[in-house]
């Protein structure tokens, strides 16, 4: 379904996720129907455990559910000329399907083509898995190249959002252009912030905020005093823990000046290390990198640190962020502190439920002032009660409802 005037014409409307209220009896039938959902994600399935996750396994308690993946590239001369286009299906809890394309890295050259061999080998994918009654769900617009023609059978197209990916390192040229096009035939557009939300709220008709949410049944069993893990169980504490990604965003050189400022502090930066050289990462005695750990690996560590960190460097790639690891953290019951991500900022540094500093001296301060939070039964008090107002199933609910809205239209 495209939509009936650019997206440019729309006047933005002031929302929150609150807004929007879960419909019970919209959901019920949205799970009786059980469309299939297609998504394309520029994220792996396996990559670390985030919004696409926590939203997509709960599509597969009822529906079929296909994961799109960026295409597998085969540089590898001999293996590149013996390499037939195909897919890969890789089957996942709840048998959600994850779909990656394999392909001779020599298509990149053209990559009209290249997404041309893509799309027929989706189509006929589908075609077979008797795939009719489908939500189109995007996280990438570059997806839009290998996807037009699965996208008009839509009952239903949403964009999701989760972040300004044309801000981040190494983004694509074309990314902008994808994604006025994706605007323009979207349904519904979701975002994954306030923030980002607000910047394009005048280029949709039927666009609303969902920041990030909370698992908060698995990020509280931190509070239980879960183990410390063998590889953290030897350094000393103080210990300030950061999880998540170390690439672009990662304040490296603000780490650094604590790190030196503070030599009886440990940080534990634990996280894949994507986009940036790893020898750039700050080094020294009192810093820690414990390396990639899944989802369910996460409460045992952030337990047994005393206080947990958000080191975002104030850039271009961060100016919209929302980070999941903000009520993540609080959850876990460790307090918190942030550099001035205006989705933290707001709520969450204006609740005084976390710390904003932006200078080593600030941080070092808040990091101080954090230290003594962990007694403070008014400040957990707090960060609960304002957690218990969100939820990824409550995020999900919300937005199943205005899907089935549009879906029962369709």
């Amino acid at each position: 379904m495209e939509s009936l005037a650019p997206p440019e014409t729309f006047a933005p409307a002031l929302l929150t996720a609150a807004s929007v209220t879960p419909d019970a009896a919209r959901v019920a039938a949205f799970r009786a129907a059980a469309p299939d959902v297609v998504c394309f994600c520029h994220l792996t399935w396996e990559f670390v455990w985030q919004r696409p996750q926590h939203l997509l396994s709960r599509f597969a308690e009822s529906s079929r559910v296909f994961f799109v993946e960026d295409p597998c590239w085969h540089h590898d001369a001999a293996d590149a000329e013996q390499t037939t286009p195909h897919l890969e299906i890789k089957t996942k809890e709840n048998y959600l399907r994850v779909v990656v394309a394999h392909l001779p890295a020599t298509l990149q050259a053209d990559p009209a083509h290249a997404e041309a061999v893509q799309e027929e080998l989706l189509t006929d994918y589908l075609q077979r898995e008797k795939v009719v009654d489908f939500v189109a769900w995007y996280y990438t617009p570059m997806a839009v190249g290998k996807s037009h023609a699965i996208q008009r059978r839509a009952a239903v197209t949403v964009y999701d959002c989760m972040d300004e990916l044309s801000a981040f390192a190494f983004a694509p040229p074309l990314l902008k252009e994808r994604e006025s096009k994706l605007l323009n035939f979207a349904d519904l557009v979701f975002t994954g912030g306030q923030s980002i939300y607000e910047a394009k709220a005048h280029r949709h008709a039927a666009i609303y905020p969902f920041p990030s949410s909370i698992d908060k049944a698995h990020f509280g069993t931190a509070r239980t005093g879960l183990p410390d893990p063998a590889d953290q169980a030897k350094i000393p504490y103080p210990r300030i823990g950061f999880f998540g990604v170390l690439d672009e965003r990662f304040d490296r050189e603000l780490v650094a000046a604590l790190a030196k400022r503070r030599p009886d502090w440990q940080f534990v930066l634990i996280g894949p290390v994507v986009k940036i050289d790893p020898a750039d990462l700050p080094t020294g005695p009192n810093v820690h990198y414990p390396g990639g750990k899944t989802y369910r690996e996460l409460p045992a560590y952030v337990g047994n640190w005393d206080v947990a960190a958000l080191f975002f460097a104030q850039n271009e790639s961060t100016r919209f962020i929302s980070p999941t690891k903000t009520p993540e953290y609080l959850a876990a019951g460790i307090p918190t502190v942030s550099t001035p991500i205006r989705d933290v900022v707001r709520p969450y540094g204006e609740l005084e439920l976390v710390q904003i500093a932006e200078t080593p001296a600030e941080m070092e301060r808040a990091i101080e002032a954090a230290l003594t939070q962990a007694t403070d039964a008014n400040w957990r008090a707090r960060a609960d009660a304002f957690l218990a107002t969100t939820s990824w199933e409550l995020t999900w609910e919300r937005m199943v409802t205005l899907v089935e809205e549009v879906r029962i239209r369709a």
